[in-house]
């Protein structure tokens, strides 16, 4: 294809990516409601704590309440639409693939996604225990209220931040696939990966919240090991095939 062919087709991925896109948003702000009642349930157990009664968020301009929900929709809106602009950006590049560079990319999609939204779990149930531990700084006497916009952009960096984190692994066996390190060398550096996953929780949890942070660091050191693991059946599996190779051409 010419690159005016090109651009063409990119073109018309984009269109049908951005009305999937348009489509999940629609959808995602008729529940925006419920999201929002959801996501403020660790408010709701402070204030039933205090014994106060719960007064929500705080929406301090005209357009707050409707700001909050198309940031909810597009959100929501961005993983419902997920399949069909996926495939949209495979269909364009999959034709400049090899075949076993297409298997390859299946098999990391297969793995990142689950694993991205299996950390934003992890964070969802986490996120309660983490509101609570801040809240509980606040001195005596004083009310703490919750702006819609911080509120709403803390729990939507805490998720993703912990659901990026947990496909970490997926980059790992991705570089031991494409020959930059094998899996002893993996291994090796068990320690620092220890090290580096045990500050990650600390700093993502507040310094209170001891069971937050143990649940988060163990999760995302048992997906290294994970890693390392494949990583290292990958190596003896091509080593097995490099040997074959290597009797071969001897034989010849």
């Amino acid at each position: 294809m010419s690159l005016g062919a090109h651009l063409i087709e990119l073109r018309k991925r984009l269109v049908i990516a951005a009305a999937a896109l348009v489509v999940g948003m629609i959808i995602a702000f008729i529940v925006t409601g419920p999201i929002i009642d959801l996501l403020s349930i660790p408010i709701r157990a402070i204030a039933a704590e205090e014994g106060r009664e719960y007064t929500g968020l705080n929406f301090t301009t005209v357009t707050s309440g409707f700001d909050l929900r198309m940031r909810i929709a597009f959100a929501i809106g961005l993983l419902i639409s997920a399949p069909a602009w996926l495939w949209q950006l495979w269909a364009f590049i999959m034709p400049g693939l090899t075949k076993k560079e297409t298997q390859y990319t299946w098999g990391f999609l297969g793995s990142a996604i689950p694993l991205f939204f299996g950390g934003c779990t992890v964070a969802f149930f986490v996120l309660p225990h983490v509101i609570e531990i801040m809240a509980s700084f606040v001195p005596t006497g004083m009310a703490q209220f919750y702006d819609y916009s911080g509120y709403y952009d803390f729990v939507f960096k805490f998720l993703l931040v912990v659901g990026i984190a947990f496909v970490l692994p997926v980059f790992l066996v991705a570089l031991n696939v494409a020959g930059v390190i094998s899996g002893r060398e993996i291994l090796k550096g068990w320690r620092v990966a220890i090290l580096i996953c045990t500050i990650f929780a600390a700093i993502t949890t507040p310094p209170a919240d001891v069971f937050s942070m143990l649940l988060l660091m163990a999760s995302m050191i048992v997906l290294y090991f994970a890693a390392t693991l494949i990583s290292m059946l990958f190596d003896r599996r091509k080593r097995k095939r490099d040997e074959a190779a290597g009797v071969g051409t001897a034989a010849a």
